[in-house]
């Protein structure tokens, strides 16, 4: 599978009890995919996976199934502290027609690199799909190293790495010596310079509410090539990236972005809490002039 485009860790809208608000995850879904995403991920942190039984991730995988109906790819997130549970994740979405699996290391346990890559060999074995890496250490405690990727790599279905480690010098890395395992943009802040190094996809939480202008850097960097072009864009999304990543509010923010497109997305699970008034005011300020700055430099083509 080539990964082109941009893929979006869909959010799960919840009502104010806390319960999935599934009128609401289906509304998501169809809203990315006329936005004309690349793919949608079910299952990814922007969800809430690590909130949810794995009976809730399976009901959403089948219901964005239904909304997608085959007009865009579908990812399912496998991440789990437990091997079991990642691989009826992987089961589930072999059996329930995803194009691809996303794969990250088990959190909290912190494996060495070998016991990391026999993980996740185990789940490849059990789902035989296409598979996203997920290098995220920040949240995992441990980074899919060159030993790892060695590993991995003797599968064909490992065919691309979400690089979240926030290390440019991980960029050169997969694009010098690992080609053949594409690379995903998975640092927010970094998307034009991962594209720059050959990247051709982006896998971003702020698509959610802002589908067209994540679509407007990818199509300017990796379609047409056009740095100067993605230069101005990404300078216009650079103060919504901070603000995404300051603070540990990063799901309460993208949140907060949808509610503001006319979406429903209701409160995160806890122990995450809802934003306040000022943050709440401080995006839609950045938003407003994001989209301004955007809409202007795409007018002018």
């Amino acid at each position: 599978m080539k990964f082109e485009g941009i893929y979006t860790p869909v959010i799960t809208p919840h009502a104010d009890d806390g319960a999935i608000d599934r009128d609401g995850f289906a509304a998501m879904v169809a809203f990315l995919v006329d936005a004309g995403v690349h793919g949608v991920i079910v299952g990814g942190s922007t969800g809430e996976y690590y909130a949810q039984s794995i009976e809730e991730r399976i009901s959403l995988v089948e219901a964005a199934r239904e909304v997608i109906g085959g007009r865009t790819a579908l990812i399912v997130g496998t991440g789990a502290m437990q091997q079991p549970d990642s691989i009826r994740m992987g089961e589930a979405a072999a059996k329930l027609g995803a194009d691809a699996i996303l794969v990250g290391s088990p959190p909290y346990s912190v494996p060495t690199e070998r016991e990391n890559a026999l993980n996740a060999l185990a789940i490849d074995r059990a789902t035989d799909l296409p598979i996203m890496l997920y290098n995220y250490p920040g949240r995992m405690g441990v980074m899919m190293g060159e030993e790892f990727l060695d590993r991995v790599g003797r599968s064909r279905n490992f065919t691309a790495i979400k690089e979240s480690s926030g290390d440019i010098n991980r960029v050169h890395l997969l694009a010098r010596d690992y080609p053949h395992i594409q690379m995903s943009c998975g640092m927010d802040d970094q998307a034009l310079e991962f594209f720059a190094w050959g990247a051709r996809s982006w896998v971003c939480g702020g698509s959610n509410f802002l589908p067209g202008e994540h679509i407007a850097l990818y199509r300017a960097c990796a379609v047409d090539g056009d740095f100067d072009k993605g230069r101005r864009i990404m300078s216009a999304m650079l103060p919504l990236m901070g603000l995404l990543e300051t603070g540990g509010k990063f799901v309460q923010y993208i949140k907060h972005g949808c509610e503001m497109a006319g979406l429903k997305a209701g409160p995160p699970r806890p122990p995450l809490k809802p934003l306040n008034k000022d943050d709440k005011r401080q995006l839609e300020q950045v938003v407003r002039v994001l989209k301004t700055t955007i809409a202007r430099i795409e007018a002018e083509e």
